[in-house]
């Protein structure tokens, strides 16, 4: 049997980082749609000229075609023994077409891992990320003060909010923002919108004895032992 794992968590849970440690302690892959519909818009075939359509009409992309695309995916060789979904299932209907497929492959879900994290901490870890242009290193002004320097500077007419501007102390660097963080409505938005999207699908797993809840709100290696211990136990059959 396979090892088919779904993680899910709010901004700033640490899906990321997660999913690349499972990654690299079990030998299966990442499997993001939106990372699945981006390399569309670089193939030829029949399926990618169906979602670049859709997409460069500005639709969502529907169910159907979305199974489709991750079917795909999940029938590539390096998935043969598994895969880590993030950013599906988002309903019900996609869940069961999931529970589905995998059925017919002589295969099942193994767990379904929510990193739990409370708005306000989900908050600060998305609104407070900043990034080294040099480097690529992430950092953050509320947890990472010992190593930053910032401030919140107004906007000359005042027609704006203060924007943060944060120094890396140990070099001089200027820190960057990706601009959805940066803006504290769309943070608040989407973290609203996860919480509304995603609770039927948490009470859907729940009822299915495959929902892993761990506490993201702790070091990311203390994280990392708990999904590992998790992991560990279902392969076993324990």
């Amino acid at each position: 049997m396979g090892l088919y794992v779904i993680i899910m968590g709010v901004q700033g849970a640490g899906k990321g980082t997660q999913a690349a440690y499972i990654q690299a302690q079990y030998g299966i892959p990442q499997v993001s749609t939106g990372d699945l519909f981006r390399a569309m818009k670089t193939r030829e075939d029949e399926l990618a000229r169906r979602v670049q359509d859709i997409m460069n009409a500005g639709l969502l992309v529907p169910d159907e075609v979305t199974n489709e695309v991750l079917q795909d995916r999940l029938e590539q060789a390096d998935a043969a023994g598994g895969v880590i979904l993030d950013g599906y299932p988002r309903n019900i209907a996609q869940a069961e077409w999931l529970a589905q497929y995998l059925t017919g492959r002589g295969e099942s879900l193994s767990a379904v891992i929510l990193l739990e994290l409370d708005a306000f901490t989900a908050f600060k870890r998305a609104f407070g990320r900043v990034q080294s242009p040099s480097s690529g290193q992430m950092f953050n002004i509320y947890s990472e003060a010992e190593r930053l320097t910032w401030q919140a500077v107004p906007h000359p007419g005042g027609e704006y909010p203060p924007r943060i501007e944060a120094t890396d102390t140990q070099t001089g660097e200027a820190l960057a923002r990706r601009s959805d963080d940066a803006d504290a409505a769309s943070v608040v938005k989407r973290i609203d919108t996860f919480y509304a999207a995603t609770q039927p699908l948490v009470d859907y797993y729940r009822e299915r004895g495959v929902l892993v809840s761990v506490n993201a709100d702790q070091p990311v290696e203390a994280v990392s032992a708990a999904i590992k211990s998790e992991l560990d136990r279902i392969q076993s059959g324990g």
